[in-house]
C-alpha cells in the first residue's frame, strides 16, 4: 500500500501541473479577448501563472552583482593601465624635426609642374595623326568578306 500512496501523490502532482498550465493558457486567451474589446488586460494573475508552469526566472543577489561589478572595474583598470604605459613611452623618444621646404625648392617644383602642364595642353591642342593600326584596320574591313572563304577552304582539306 505505501507504493500506491507514492504513485497517487505523483499522479496528483502531474495533474496539478497540467491544470496550472491550462489555467495559464486560458488566462492568456481571456487577456487577448479583453485587449481586442478595448478593455483592461488581465490582472497580474496571468503574468504570475505563466512562470510557475514554465522555467522560473533566476535572480542574482545584490552582493553577487556587487562582486561582479568590482571584478569588471578591476579588469578595466588593468586594461587602461596597460594601454597608458606604451603611450607614455612614445613621447620619451625624440621625434625628428619636421622637414621644411625652402623657397627655392618650392619655386623649382612649381616651375617643373607648370612646364609639364604646358606640354600636356600643347599635346591636347595638336592635331592627332591617324594611327597606322587604325588605317590598317580600315583597309582590312573592306577585305573582310573574302576571309570566310579562306577559312572554309583551309578547313576542307583537313576534313578529308
Amino acid at each position: 500500500m505505501p507504493q500506491t500512496q507514492k504513485h497517487d501523490s505523483e499522479f496528483l502532482q502531474a495533474a496539478l501541473i497540467g491544470l496550472q498550465h491550462m489555467l495559464g493558457a486560458l488566462e492568456q486567451r481571456i487577456g487577448d479577448l479583453r485587449s481586442h474589446l478595448g478593455g483592461q488586460p488581465a490582472p497580474g494573475k496571468a503574468a504570475a501563472a505563466a512562470p510557475e508552469s514554465g522555467a522560473k526566472k533566476r535572480t542574482m543577489s545584490a552582493s553577487a552583482r556587487k562582486r561582479i561589478a568590482l571584478a569588471q572595474k578591476k579588469r578595466w583598470a588593468a586594461y587602461n593601465a596597460a594601454k597608458a604605459k606604451p603611450a607614455a613611452a612614445k613621447p620619451a623618444a625624440a621625434k625628428p624635426p619636421k622637414r621644411v621646404l625652402s623657397k627655392e625648392g618650392r619655386a623649382r617644383i612649381v616651375a617643373a609642374t607648370k612646364k609639364r602642364w604646358a606640354a600636356f595642353h600643347k599635346a591636347q591642342k595638336a592635331p592627332k595623326p591617324v594611327a597606322k593600326k587604325a588605317a590598317k584596320k580600315a583597309a582590312n574591313s573592306v577585305a573582310k568578306p573574302a576571309a570566310p572563304l579562306a577559312v572554309a577552304a583551309a578547313a576542307a582539306p583537313a576534313a578529308e
